[in-house]
């Protein structure tokens, strides 16, 4: 089963001021492609261009993308991914899990749309690295390869 992807991986890939995350990103992201083994929301990849084309503090302000740029980087994203797209049960799932979890509102839409379709990961930097949302397991990719104590999914089925 693929892992779905935050939006901060995609800004990371695209992001010079942090040159272990860029190259952690951009590796992740290769992988991805080349086994097939990670999907994007829909929500992602419009973050995505709001993040990178939106003026930066620490590049004189600068955006890390032009907007045509951004949006050349999401359309190549649509290409090489599979995007899973927003759905009611979605929308449904999302709102519970902000009451249940206290996720922030596009947090937990990321992380209902790994419910709902099943997804057994989201590799974010968002989510409590380890946790079982649901069914969903956050990980975080940029924390060095250190044990995490796991407990089951809250719920099978």
């Amino acid at each position: 089963m693929p892992s779905l992807v935050d939006t901060s991986i995609l800004v990371y890939r695209v992001d010079p001021r942090d040159p272990a995350r860029q190259r952690r990103a951009t590796a992740l992201l290769e992988a991805g492609i080349a086994d097939c083994s990670l999907v994007l929301a829909h929500q992602s990849v419009i973050e995505f261009v709001a993040a990178a084309s939106r003026p930066q503090r620490g590049k004189g302000s600068l955006p890390l993308l032009p907007l045509a740029e951004a949006l050349v980087e999401a359309e190549q994203l649509i290409a090489q991914f599979d995007v899973l797209y927003p759905t009611r049960d979605v929308l449904v799932t999302a709102m519970r899990g902000a009451a249940t979890y206290g996720l922030p509102w596009f947090d937990a839409q990321i992380w209902a749309t790994a419910e709902v379709h099943g997804l057994p990961e989201i590799l974010s930097e968002d989510f409590q690295h380890g946790r079982h949302y649901g069914r969903v397991r956050a990980m975080n990719p940029f924390l060095a390869a250190s044990r995490v104590h796991e407990l089951p999914a809250l719920y099978e089925g």
